[in-house]
Parts: C-alpha cells; structure tokens; sequence
C-alpha cells in the first residue's frame, strides 16, 4: 500500500499484540489520505464557519441551538484538522513524533473542555463520563476532562427562584423555608444544591435543576450524534455511538428528580443492613420533577484523605464498606448506583454514636441489572479472582465479548493479562502494572470502540461505575487489598444461592443449597482471618516466641 492514512488509528498507532492467543489487527496507512484532505478541508471550511464567527462574539445566546451547534462543530472542525495534518512530516516512532502525539491529545482536550464549560448541561455530562473512560482515552484526555466534576455551572439565585416559583407554586421563598442560602452547596452539570432550614426546624438540601437544561438536552444530544458520524467518517476507527445512545436513553431519567426521589428510597431499602451507610430522606412535598428537598447531610468527600486523618476516619474501613455496598448492589439486587464519583459519595463520623457512615447522593442513574446478565456477570468475577481461564472465556463470551475476551477481561479489572492469567486475587496491583495498562490502553482503540458496541448497553454504565469506584481505590491507595475480591466473592457466593433456591422444588434441595452457601462463606471467613493474622503483629510476636523457645 501507498500513501499515509491519517485516521485515529494512526493517532493511537495499532500493533499486533497477543491476548491470550487472540491476535489483535494491525492498522496500517491508507491511501485514501489525499483524498480526505481534500474534502475534509472543504467541510471544515463550510460546516465552521458560522461556529468560529459565533464562538468569537461574545453573545448572551447560550439557549439558542444554532449558537451551541456552531460552537461544537467549530470544535469538532479543528480538533479534527490538527489530527489529520499534525503528523504529515513526522516519521512514526520518532521521540518528536510521540511529544508531538502528546501535544495534540492535550490541546485537542483543552479545546474538548472549552467547549463543554461554554455548552454546559449535557455537553458537561458527556465529558465528564469520557472523563472517567480511563481504559479507553489517553491520559491527556482522562486528566483534562476530570476537572468538570468540580468545574460545574451555576445558574443565577433569579433563575433558582423561578424554577421554584413555577414548580411549588410560591412566589416569596420565605413561604417555604426560614432561610435559604443564596450561595450553592455544589454545582452540577444538571443541577445545583442549596442549604436551607424548613418552618419545622428541620436543614435539608434542595437540589434544583438548571432552568434550561431540560429543553436543550435533546437537542444537544442530536447535535452530538451528528458530529460523532462526521468524525467517524473521518476516522473510521473512532466509533463512539454507544457513548451517544447512552446518553440518548440515560439524560431523560436524570432529569427526573421524583425517579430519583424513588432511587434513594429503593437503595436505602434494600441496604438497610448496612448501619455505616447514609441514604439523605427525601420530603416529597417539596418535590417535582426539577426539584428534590432531602435531610441535608455533611461529610467529606471520600477521596479527601485529610479531611479522613482530621476526624480519625481509617480510608480501609471507608474502602471496604464501599466495596460492600457496591458488591451487593451488583451482583445480589442488581439494582446499581452508576454515579459513585467523589462528589456523590461522602463520609463522616456520626455525631451520636461517633461510627464512620459513608453517604450516598444523587441517585438519578441507575442500572438495573437483568437476572440472567446478572448471573453470568457474578460468574466471571467468581472465575476472574481465582483465575479459572476457562470459565473467564465461557462467561465473557455469554456476555458479548466474543474473540475480544481477554481484553474485555482487561477492561473490566483493569489489569494486565498475565495477572488475570493468574487469578486476580492472588497477584497484587503494582505502580508498572498500572502504568502499562495505562499506556497499552490507547494503543487500542479500535479494538475497545468494537468491543464497547458489542456488549449489552447494561455493561456499560457497570464499566463506568468500575472506572470511578477504582480511582477512589487508588486515592486512597487501597486497590492492593484483598478485602475487596473477598467481599464480592462472598456476594457471588450468596447470588448464587438465591438464584438456585428461587429454582429448587423441595425442601431437602433448599437444605442442601443453604448449607452449601454457609461452607463456602466460613471458607471465606476463615481465608480472611488468615489474610488479617498475616499482616497483623501477632504472627510477628508468635514467630519471635517460637525462635525464642526453640
């Protein structure tokens, strides 16, 4: 072949690299590139030009679509035009050719990030999900896009009080509460959270939705289809679809706070033998759609290891109930909180009994779990931690991953696959483990992109909700502990056997069932005093005894 292919795969150059005995593709250059120039230049020209006159004027039209479609094909032109032409006179391999990668990856994210602070609402949503895409997104993009979690809009107090005055119904907001701060506890890309005290005597935090989010957020997400094809067209390597049509089926349920309302209440139900978590009680006579008023809860957020050390809360107690509360969710209710990213979950010490509590908010997007998914998924895990490779093929195929089955493996640990080879409770994570998988991540794009079209829609947020509940491990740099794998293993163990007395037909089999599920849950008691007594001094202090004696 002749001539040079400028599509995203040459950005995340592509090489053979064997998973397991799955040979992966291996891209090359197109010939076609000439030709793309041509017309992307022409496209860029014609589809930008509006956008760049329009990104430049400073005009307060945020609401008007034309203006935010301008701005995001603007965006989507350039970032576009400097992948197809940075790398024209720069031979691959070259240490200037991987700066100059690393150069393009981070402005192209800056642009990214301008424009969805300029966008806000969905376009900030978006973003901070491909925020969180850290298997997926080189580290110039993941690290860039992170800071829209703290970088939320806020709507003005005016705008506040109208979303108030046409949903409750009240004119002046002292016919509701004796005071409400003017300044917001946090902002949101959907939605800001305001401190205020009730007639009762009674602090609750009154989340409200931006006023215009709710109108733009279809359109924004059409505007976002359009652009994702003209890239693919571009870059037949870059298919984000998935990303859209998540976006397209989740955007509605997060605008609707009375189904939050209704999440809370569910999760705090079905958790309620957890006495360390914290679900805020919702006041459902201050709600509507674009407002929810729930008990006001403090904390810090729990990837805050000073605010920890400050009030003698211990980050493994803090990881360990948070792995959990989130096994059970998975794997036994199949009811999971996809949004666990630091904002959303505080801890605290409580005031009356001084016991840790972690608290769990904003409950808009959940994933229900299918039952069959459900149990294929408990599967793999059960095979990934003790290393079972034949199960770990059977299951991810079930599961859509087909010859893709050592990477979505990968994926879903996040690591290495000489590491899943051995069972991934039994080889601790390590800092080059990390970094390689961090490197090789990007390297693989096309691969990834096939594999995320591929798996059930419900494998997505799932991965999402894995991605941030690992970066809070790696904060709190607890990711090497072993509780974790313990904790889902003993909810897989307690999934399964639900599922097997939901089936039996006798009581001898649902005898036999629960005496089975209580030995393998003492094995895992016993595994896990052995793992503490390990660590602990007191096999120092016997050691020393026994050296002493004999």
């Amino acid at each position: 072949m002749q001539g040079r292919r400028y599509h995203w795969g040459h950005v995340f150059r592509m090489f053979p690299w064997d998973f397991g005995g799955v040979q992966t593709h291996k891209y090359i250059m197109c010939p076609m590139a000439g030709r793309l120039l041509k017309v992307s230049s022409l496209a860029t020209a014609v589809f930008a030009s509006s956008g760049f006159y329009l990104y430049n004027r400073q005009l307060d039209l945020n609401d008007l679509s034309i203006i935010r479609f301008g701005r995001a094909a603007a965006t989507t032109a350039v970032i576009s035009y400097d992948y197809l032409t940075a790398f024209k006179h720069v031979k691959y391999g070259t240490e200037e050719y991987w700066a100059l990668k690393s150069k393009v990856h981070r402005r192209s994210a800056e642009r990214l990030l301008d424009l969805c602070c300029a966008n806000r609402g969905t376009f900030i949503k978006v973003g901070q999900h491909l925020g969180a895409l850290d298997y997926l997104l080189p580290e110039e993009y993941t690290s860039t896009l992170k800071v829209l979690h703290s970088r939320a809009p806020q709507s003005s107090m005016e705008e506040i009080q109208q979303v108030i005055r046409e949903d409750l119904g009240k004119e002046q907001l002292s016919e509701l509460f004796v005071s409400f701060e003017e300044k917001p506890q946090g902002a949101a890309s959907l939605a800001q959270v305001h401190k205020a005290v009730l007639h009762d005597g009674r602090t609750v935090a009154v989340k409200v939705q931006h006023p215009k989010v709710q109108g733009q957020s279809s359109k924004d997400i059409v505007v976002m289809e359009v652009l994702v094809r003209v890239v693919h067209w571009l870059f037949p390597d870059f298919a984000f679809m998935w990303l859209v049509e998540e976006a397209k089926k989740n955007m509605p349920l997060e605008l609707d706070f009375l189904n939050e309302g209704h999440n809370a209440e569910k999760v705090a139900n079905i958790l309620a033998h957890y006495p360390f978590l914290k679900v805020p009680i919702i006041h459902w006579d201050l709600s509507t759609k674009r407002i929810l008023t729930m008990e006001f809860a403090e904390g810090g957020q729990v990837n805050d290891r000073d605010y920890m050390r400050k009030h003698g809360i211990s980050v493994n107690e803090i990881s360990e109930n948070l792995g959990k509360m989130y096994s059970e969710m998975i794997f036994v209710h199949g009811f999971v909180h996809c949004d666990p990213h630091p904002g959303n979950v505080l801890v605290r010490k409580c005031s009356q009994n001084k016991k840790t509590e972690i608290v769990l908010l904003d409950h808009g997007l959940y994933q229900i779990l299918q039952p069959d998914f459900r149990l294929d998924y408990c599967r793999l895990w059960q095979a990934l931690i003790k290393g079972n490779m034949s199960k770990v093929e059977r299951y991810s195929r079930r599961l859509g991953a087909g010859d893709l089955y050592p990477l979505f493996a990968c994926m879903l640990t996040a690591r290495s696959w000489t590491a899943v080879n051995a069972g991934i409770s039994s080889v601790p994570v390590t800092n080059s483990e990390d970094i390689e998988i961090q490197t090789n991540a990007a390297l693989y794009l096309p691969q990834i992109s096939e594999l995320l079209n591929r798996v059930p829609r419900q494998m997505l947020l799932l991965l999402k909700t894995n991605d941030l509940l690992r970066g809070i491990e790696t904060t709190l740099q607890t990711r090497a502990s072993s509780s974790s794998f313990i904790n889902m293993s003993r909810c897989c163990i307690r999934a399964m056997a639900r599922h097997k007395r939901n089936k039996a037909q006798s009581r001898r089999r649902h005898l036999q069932i629960k005496l089975a599920e209580s030995l393998s849950l003492w094995r895992l008691t016993i595994y896990e005093l052995f793992l503490w007594m390990k660590g602990s001094m007191f096999v120092h202090w016997l050691t020393a005894l026994l050296a002493f004696l004999y």
